[in-house]
């Protein structure tokens, strides 16, 4: 095993490497994304296509990537360049791997400004600015107002006022994320997840607790009760279909398993980006397990049973289904009015803002170390120059992100190019690579390393057979339905096609940092590919 090419860091602890992973999925996606989604699809009859996806995708790409970070990790790399260089003998193993920089990189820089909104609404919300009356009118046009969606670079006009507008918010997470990321994983990710997600379960226990104490808040209205407002959430026909009807939904399949790619962070990079850190004899079979597990609860046992319940109860079905079918609509214009006119609705409403807050940050931070990764490893650069390098090219789209607010034109055309394609694609590579380069026994054997559980071996067989039938026929199903309505809008909407080319000169950007790392790990000699297995 050569040595690795700068000053290895390393968890500082099981528990650390675990809650990091944790935060990194615990994110956004499970207080608005996974409710909202539930609630369009009949809530229980989108449970079944859910679960399906979990077992046959979510957990089983989650323990490939677990695997194939601390296989490469012990062999030098940290970045995904440099882990499918270790295992992928091709000389394109390393410029294939420059998807999983982009991704990260690219969904921070929209992900970050999402983040500021919920700090910014905690805030307002603990201040009492944010009590804007019954009408969900005010609660639009304030949103609007604040992120400029009338009209692209309406926001940085200030129109409200400075601090009405999402800049200052922006600016002060933008500076917590980099600090952060600057004091490295033991100190700086590690050791704020340490707390961070304790405090995260802590908010959204206070914000479950008030909504199932809810009852009845209009005596007037008494079907719009809290045991109506979970059965709207989890019973499988509210639509007046049967549960057939509603499992021959394909599109409810396609969301299903687009929910858990995001709710886990598989496909993104930053799981084998984390394990990589990890000892050859740490145990990955267990912590991956504990790691998802944490995130199901999050999503299922806390996302799941507060956010519908609450809107179902002062709104009704037809409010939710109003609000379901966007998340902005949904976080950022109902759930402030309920807040506003729920008993502790202040307290509530902190709390829940508070928590969104901390769901962000602790997944935002995990964005930002695969490509971390590659600065120090594969252009021998230090900690400040790789931060300050990341925070240059960031501040760059995020900067396109709110100039083109618009109806949030160019956080859609990210989110959707780089947050769903791109994230297909790589989660697709990483089963091949797992199941079919390095070999589904060899992986198996990998994983069971120093496991503290033993993985039933059909896991070989769903990983090298099930998951990439899977992941193409899901992926030929979301192009068909998405690609040709985007690239229309590419060759119609300008902004689309600016937002388009500028990521693909981020991808060409990590490109060349890749060629760069390669010629360096040349020189120095550490390992490439098959010829360096055990």
């Amino acid at each position: 095993m050569s040595p690795s090419p700068h000053t290895r860091e390393g968890w500082g602890s099981r528990i650390g490497v675990i809650l990091a992973v944790t935060g990194s999925a615990v994110g956004l996606g499970n207080f608005l994304r996974f409710p909202g989604k539930a609630a369009q699809y009949e809530g229980g009859a989108f449970m079944i296509p859910y679960f399906v996806a979990l077992f046959l995708l979510g957990l089983p790409i989650a323990w490939a990537e677990w695997s194939l970070g601390r296989y490469a990790g012990n062999r030098g790399y940290n970045s995904l360049p440099g882990i499918f260089r270790a295992i992928w003998k091709s000389r394109a193993a390393p410029y294939v791997g420059a998807l999983g920089i982009l991704i990260p990189v690219v969904i921070y820089m929209y992900y970050v400004c999402i983040e500021a909104w919920c700090l910014a609404y905690a805030f307002k919300t603990a201040t009492g600015s944010l009590s804007l009356g019954l009408e969900k009118a005010a609660y639009v046009q304030f949103f609007s107002g604040f992120i400029g969606l009338a009209g692209d670079g309406d926001v940085l006009t200030f129109p409200h006022g400075f601090w009405n507008s999402a800049i200052p918010y922006l600016l002060v997470c933008f500076l917590v994320n980099f600090v952060i990321i600057y004091r490295g994983i033991a100190k700086g990710i590690e050791s704020f997840c340490r707390w961070a997600m304790p405090a995260l379960v802590a908010c959204a226990l206070i914000v479950l607790v008030r909504v199932l104490t809810l009852g009845t808040p209009n005596p007037a209205i008494p079907d719009q009760n809290v045991l109506t407002g979970l059965g709207f959430m989890w019973n499988p026909h509210w639509g007046g279909t049967t549960l057939w009807q509603s499992l021959g939904n394909a599109n409810m399949w396609l969301e299903a398993a687009g929910q858990i790619f995001f709710s886990l962070s598989v496909g993104f990079g930053i799981i084998a980006c984390y394990a990589s850190y990890l000892k050859p004899d740490d145990d990955i079979a267990l912590s991956a397990l504990t790691a998802t597990a944490g995130n199901e609860f999050c999503e299922v046992a806390l996302g799941g049973l507060i956010t519908v319940p609450a809107a179902f109860i002062f709104l009704g079905a037809a409010g939710v289904k109003d609000a379901a079918g966007s998340t902005f609509n949904l976080g950022f214009m109902t759930l402030p009015m309920i807040f506003d006119c729920m008993p502790l609705g202040r307290l509530v409403g902190t709390a829940f803002f508070l928590l969104l807050f901390l769901a962000a940050i602790t997944s935002s931070l995990s964005m930002l170390q695969p490509a971390i990764a590659l600065l120090e490893e594969g252009l021998g650069l230090g900690r400040r120059a790789s931060v300050s390098l990341l925070g240059f090219i960031t501040a760059v789209g995020t900067a396109l992100v709110i100039y083109f607010s618009k109806n949030a034109a160019a956080l859609d055309t990210m989110d959707f190019w780089v947050g769903s394609v791109c994230i297909y694609v790589l989660a697709t590579v990483h089963v091949i690579l797992f199941g079919w380069v390095l070999g589904a026994e060899r992986g198996y054997a990998e994983l069971q390393r120093g496991a503290e559980i033993r993985i039933p071996r059909v896991f070989i067989f769903i990983i090298k057979y099930v998951s990439p039938l899977y992941l193409l026929a899901i992926f030929v199903l979301w192009l068909k339905q998405n690609a040709a309505s985007y690239a229309r809008q590419m060759t119609q909407d300008p902004v689309v096609a600016t937002t388009v080319g500028f990521i693909l000169l981020v991808l060409l950007l990590f490109l060349l940092l890749t060629a760069q790392s390669v010629r360096r790990w040349n020189r120095m000699g550490l390992p490439r590919g098959m010829e360096d297995r055990p």
